[in-house]
């Protein structure tokens, strides 16, 4: 079952992702052309240049992505001992690492960063990295073999770390990660990952019973700075993608019971407010 969801959702994104949906517009209105219908071409042909130039000169990603970047405080007290550390996978390129021999980055990279940042400032937490790969085609390139090499690199060769390389998506993630960490209800997690990928992240770990403390980073909007004109279209349209990719994932999760919440907050997620982030103190 967990395949057949992991191949829907990337057979379904692949249709309506924005970037997709402008490419089918300009192809249906060639194809209206050719056969004839003029006045269906125009339709399509005016509403894809309307989409254009609402994407290229307004920041309408952000105005979606910002909510979701606005649901858990950044850089909010942390306790002065965790148990553990858990950093979700998305910031290493398996398949360029692969072909480049060394750790290729694309975005997110400041998981990675963090993550380390944390294992300096709690030397005794258990630190775990999860994910393998989110690709259809090239599940042989797992994210987890190359962040052996990067964390090598990075100063943490000493520490035992725990490398999750099945997973697949953020469920499997958490899900795989619990089994081969078995965190005890009492310990104290921390969980990084994008700031517009906590709400669904917390959300899963609560389905799971696996209370963390979030501690988001790598933010897509300009808090701010939302109101404004200027054209950056490829820009626009990525974060537009990621925004829409992230809402339609929150309902996708949530209707098939992946979640606990739909929209996770720092004030209320796992049923309750948590304890951890009212009573902990700055380091």
């Amino acid at each position: 079952m967990d395949t057949v969801f992991f191949l829907a959702s990337k057979i379904i994104w692949a249709i309506i992702s924005p970037d997709s949906l402008i490419v089918i517009l300009g192809v249906a209105a060639w194809l209206s052309l050719l056969f004839g219908w003029q006045k269906l071409s125009r339709r399509l042909l005016s509403f894809c240049a309307f989409l254009l130039i609402i994407i290229g000169f307004l920041p309408v990603g952000e105005w979606l992505i910002s909510p979701l970047e606005n649901r858990f405080n950044t850089n909010a007290a942390l306790p002065r001992e965790v148990d553990g550390i858990i950093v979700l996978s998305g910031a290493i390129s398996p398949y360029h690492s692969e072909v480049w021999n060394q750790v290729e980055f694309g975005a997110a990279a400041e998981r990675l960063t963090n993550f380390v940042y944390l294992a300096n400032l709690y030397p005794n937490a258990q630190l775990v990295f999860t994910g393998g790969s989110g690709s259809v085609s090239e599940q042989e390139f797992k994210a987890a073999d190359y962040a052996v090499y990067l964390f090598a690199q990075l100063g943490l060769s000493d520490r035992a770390i725990v490398f999750e390389r099945e997973s697949r998506n953020t469920y499997e993630n958490a899900l795989n990660s619990k089994e081969l960490v078995s965190p005890a209800p009492e310990e104290g997690w921390i969980l990084i990952t994008s700031e517009f990928h906590m709400p669904r992240s917390i959300g899963i770990f609560c389905q799971l019973d696996w209370p963390v403390i979030p501690y988001p980073v790598d933010h897509y909007s300009r808090k701010g700075n939302l109101y404004r004109v200027e054209f950056d279209f490829a820009g626009n349209l990525g974060t537009l993608g990621t925004a829409i990719r992230e809402w339609v994932g929150l309902a996708a999760y949530r209707f098939t019971g992946r979640t606990a919440q739909f929209l996770p907050g720092q004030n209320n997620y796992c049923g309750v407010v948590p304890a951890a982030t009212e009573t902990a103190e700055a380091i």
